[in-house]
């Protein structure tokens, strides 16, 4: 592949996070993303995972999750309100999924001091 084509590809990415970033709060599957791209959702899927690390579907839910994270260090105090404005069904499911990013439950994360949780945010902000 062609620097020109890396460029072009790395572009096309930077779209899609832009356009996730800016539409978290939407439905967001791998048909629209791909969409949005210019690529077959396969050659997306490629594509994505190999510029950043982790497939879209991975970078959607870390970066849902980042929300509620900051959402709960700045005081949150529903913890289902936050689950729901991160698009999941139940607490049940935002537990799990938080506890599988962070290592700690909403309730518990929500009781970290601010300094402790935003290293947290921080160190678990990235792709593994």
């Amino acid at each position: 592949m062609t620097s020109i084509e890396q460029e072009w590809q790395r572009e096309r990415v930077l779209r899609v996070q832009q356009y996730i970033d800016l539409h978290l709060h939407h439905p967001l599957n791998r048909e629209v993303l791909a969409d949005v791209s210019g690529f077959s959702i396969p050659h997306f899927h490629r594509v994505f995972t190999a510029h950043m690390g982790e497939s879209a579907i991975c970078y959607v839910r870390r970066k849902r999750l980042e929300g509620a994270a900051r959402k709960l260090r700045m005081g949150a105090v529903d913890l289902l309100e936050v689950a729901l404005s991160t698009g999941y069904d139940s607490l049940a499911a935002f537990s799990r999924a938080f506890k599988r990013q962070y290592g700690l439950t909403p309730a518990r994360f929500r009781q970290l001091p601010c300094r402790a949780a935003t290293e947290l945010i921080r160190m678990k902000g990235k792709p593994t």
